[in-house]
């Protein structure tokens, strides 16, 4: 059973409003093409979901 998910950083959130930049350090992502894995729980595929188009899961 897969228990976290892969997330990458593909497009910046300069120039982003806050409660993106907000969700992007949530998630731990801080950098151009950093990668974290992140537990699969419902609060974390939310975040996920609303920064989607700044982000590669795999």
């Amino acid at each position: 059973m897969e228990d976290t998910i892969k997330v990458t950083l593909v497009k910046s959130g300069i120039g982003r409003n806050k409660k993106i930049r907000d969700t992007l350090r949530g998630l731990g992502l801080t950098k151009m093409r950093k990668t974290v894995e992140l537990k699969n729980t419902p609060a974390i595929r939310g975040m996920i979901q609303k920064v989607s188009f700044l982000v590669q899961v795999g």
